[in-house]
C-alpha cells in the first residue's frame, strides 16, 4: 500500500430514527467527502460508533464504504476489537470486499499489559497480512496506553504500517517520528494538536473535525506537511471552535447534532449514546458560526 497521507475522516455512522443504520446517507457522505477533497475515509471507529453496531453491520458499513469509494479514494475499516478473534474476522471480512487498510484499536476494557498488545497486534497481521494495519492508541477510550516501546516493536512487524496516536501529546508524536523505520507511518487524532504533530513530519490526521469541515481540514493537511506554519495555523485558528466544542458532551454526540444542524446527516444515535443535552445547543451552534460552517 502506498503510505496515506492528508486528511482522513473519521465518518459517522448515519442512523434512522428508529436506530437502524442509514445507508444511503452514508453513500452521500462518502461521495461529498470526495468531492470536498477528503484524502481517506475512515469507517466504524470511534466516531462510526463501532461499540454499538452489530458485527453484520459492521460489516456491511464497511461493504457499502469500499463499494461507493470505488477506489477513488482508500478505506480505512474500522476492525478493532477487545477480543484477537473478533478483530481477526472484521479484518478478514474487510481484506474480503476490498478495503485498503485496517484501523485497530487498542483492546479496550480488558487492559492488556504492554506483550499482550504486541501479541494481538502481531496475531492480527499474521491472519490478515495482506490488509495493512494501522494501531490506534486512544487511552482515553480504552485505558490501556500503547507505549513509544511497543509501537516500534510493532512497527517492525510486515503489515503494521502506522499509528494513529490520539493522546494529543507531541512529545510522545515526536519520539514516534524520530524512531519510526522508514515507511511507518505517524497519523494525529487529535485534531486540537494535528497541526503540530505533522509541522514535526507527521503523515496526516485523521479527523472527527472533517466530518463537518472536509475542505478545510485537507488544506490544513496540505500546507502542515508542507510546512507551511502560517497556512496551516490560519485555518487551525479558524477551526479550534469546532475542534473543542464537539467535545463538550462525549463524541459523537455533538458531531451528529452539528450534522443534522448543517443538513448532512440525522442526529440519531443508539443507547447508551443520547442526544446532546440541550443547555449545548447555543455553544456547538457559535462554533459552527465562528468557523464559517454554517451563516
Amino acid at each position: 500500500m502506498n503510505t496515506i497521507t492528508g486528511s482522513t475522516v473519521a465518518l459517522v455512522t448515519p442512523m434512522l430514527e428508529d436506530g437502524s443504520v442509514d445507508y444511503p446517507t452514508l453513500r452521500e457522505l462518502i461521495d461529498w467527502h470526495i468531492a470536498e477533497g477528503t484524502d481517506c475515509i475512515g469507517v466504524v471507529g470511534t466516531t462510526g460508533e463501532s461499540p454499538t453496531v452489530t458485527v453484520e453491520e459492521h460489516c456491511e458499513i464497511i461493504r457499502v464504504a469500499v463499494e461507493q469509494a470505488a477506489k477513488r479514494v482508500p478505506i480505512m475499516a474500522g476492525c478493532g476489537a477487545n477480543s484477537t478473534a473478533e478483530a481477526i474476522e472484521l479484518a478478514r471480512f474487510a481484506q474480503g470486499v476490498g478495503a485498503d487498510c485496517q484501523l485497530q484499536v487498542v483492546p479496550y476494557y480488558n487492559k492488556p499489559t504492554q506483550e499482550g498488545q504486541y501479541q494481538h497486534f502481531k496475531a492480527i497481521a499474521e491472519a490478515s497480512g495482506d490488509l495493512p494495519i494501522v494501531l490506534y492508541n486512544v487511552p482515553g477510550r480504552s485505558v490501556a496506553d500503547m507505549s513509544v516501546d511497543t509501537t516500534l516493536r510493532l512497527a517492525q512487524i510486515d503489515g503494521i504500517v502506522g499509528i494513529k496516536d490520539a493522546t494529543g501529546n507531541i512529545e510522545r508524536a515526536q519520539w514516534l517520528i524520530r524512531e519510526a523505520p522508514e515507511g511507518f507511518a505517524i497519523y494525529s487524532g487529535d485534531d486540537p494538536t494535528a497541526v503540530a504533530l505533522m509541522l514535526c513530519g507527521g503523515h496526516g490526521n485523521i479527523s472527527v473535525t472533517a466530518n463537518i469541515a472536509p475542505r478545510l481540514m485537507h488544506e490544513l493537511c496540505v500546507a502542515a506537511m508542507a510546512g507551511d506554519a502560517r497556512r496551516a495555523m490560519d485555518i487551525q485558528f479558524r477551526l479550534m471552535p469546532v475542534h473543542k466544542h464537539l467535545f463538550v458532551e462525549s463524541n459523537p454526540i455533538p458531531l451528529k447534532w452539528a450534522m443534522a444542524r448543517m443538513g448532512l446527516c440525522g442526529p440519531a444515535m443508539r443507547l447508551p449514546l443520547t442526544p446532546m443535552a440541550a443547555a449545548y445547543e447555543s455553544i456547538v451552534e457559535s462554533a459552527l458560526q465562528d468557523s464559517g460552517l454554517i451563516a
